[in-house]
């Protein structure tokens, strides 16, 4: 008998107790926090770029950046893409920590702010908190 249960997943290709899976439990606020910073910071930097883009691309184009790896999160944990988020987990952290580091050491070379400038300081440090917890779910979510 090789039943669905049997099987461990269901018709839907999810796991059966739902419980394994990234975007599961606690893993919806993760989902649902990267998806309002990918909307927050990607309508932010499409204003910043279509209105003042000269006056600091370097910035502007980093907090596009940073709302397209916001976004690629909340697809990633939400599917259960698990390698993919990690990486991308990876790639925030990396982001926050040198552009915040970099905008406090050097501020000219960043006139206005991103969304990672003073370790996302603009935006209550979430940026600098959220990585190291996605990190945290998903090494929980084996």
């Amino acid at each position: 008998m090789t039943g669905r249960a049997e099987q461990g997943r269901t018709g839907q290709g999810r796991p059966v107790d739902g419980g394994h899976t990234t975007g599961a439990g606690p893993g919806r606020v993760l989902v649902a926090v990267y998806g309002i910073f990918a909307l927050a910071a990607g309508a932010r930097a499409a204003v910043q770029i279509s209105r003042q883009f000269g006056e600091a691309p370097l910035a502007y184009t980093l907090s596009a950046f940073a709302a397209a790896v916001y976004l690629l999160l909340a697809v990633a944990l939400g599917r259960g893409m698990r390698r993919l988020a990690l990486v991308a987990c990876g790639i925030e952290l990396a982001g926050v920590l040198i552009v915040g580091t970099l905008s406090l050491v050097d501020p000219e070379a960043f006139p206005k702010a991103t969304v990672w400038s003073g370790f996302g300081s603009g935006y209550v440090f979430i940026p600098l908190v959220l990585p190291v917890l996605g990190l945290y779910w998903l090494s929980r979510r084996r």
